[in-house]
């Protein structure tokens, strides 16, 4: 329910505005803005019937990703995982203020940036949300893409990768996932299906 459809599509009309701005293309259009309107997408069909916060969250969760590189940081794990963290923290902020200039309270701001920061998973409903919306999209538009840039990878490092995102995801993600919820990468559908099987 959305408690005020004006200012909701405002905001939404502020984070467009910025990922257009995305110099990276992806079937022509501004990659995080394409990104972005998966994500609705896919809550739209998950869950229609999501929170305001997890709609705006999931609109906002790449927010303008390309000004933060992964090259800004050092290599290896604790580089990439303090890059991730930054990235967080300011897509949290961006979405924040884009909310504000939309009319948004302090309260509606705080919940939306607390789970774009991805606090709280599991405990979070909105969080949540907005980890299973992700995790779906990534399954559907982008693993087999990423699959691509990383052919070298071994079967049992592809088995891992796919064991993370279900173990981020919830029930009814998994539900949704595996009922034809959304289009499975046929390619990778063995790979898929005995991750899940092992656990």
């Amino acid at each position: 329910m959305i408690a005020n459809p004006e200012r909701f599509n405002a905001a939404i009309a502020l984070f467009d505005a910025a990922n257009a701005q995305d110099p990276n293309r992806d079937e022509g259009l501004p990659k995080e803005l394409l990104y972005a309107r998966r994500m609705t997408d896919m809550i739209g069909r998950f869950a229609p019937e999501a929170s305001e916060i997890a709609q705006l969250a999931v609109r906002a969760q790449h927010i303008q990703r390309w000004t933060v590189p992964r090259s800004n940081y050092p290599l290896g794990k604790p580089g990439y995982f303090a890059w991730r963290t930054g990235l967080y923290r300011f897509h949290a902020e961006t979405a924040g203020e884009l909310m504000w200039q939309a009319g948004y309270d302090d309260a509606m701001i705080a919940a939306v940036k607390v789970a774009i920061s991805k606090q709280d998973i599991k405990t979070n409903p909105d969080t949540q949300m907005l980890e299973d919306v992700s995790s779906l999209v990534f399954i559907e538009h982008y693993m087999l893409g990423f699959a691509s840039q990383k052919a070298d990878y071994s079967e049992e490092k592809w088995l891992g990768i796919i064991r993370k995102t279900w173990k981020k995801m919830s029930g009814g993600a998994h539900t949704f996932a595996t009922s034809g919820g959304i289009k499975l990468p046929e390619e990778l559908l063995p790979l898929i299906l005995k991750a899940i099987a092992e656990g």
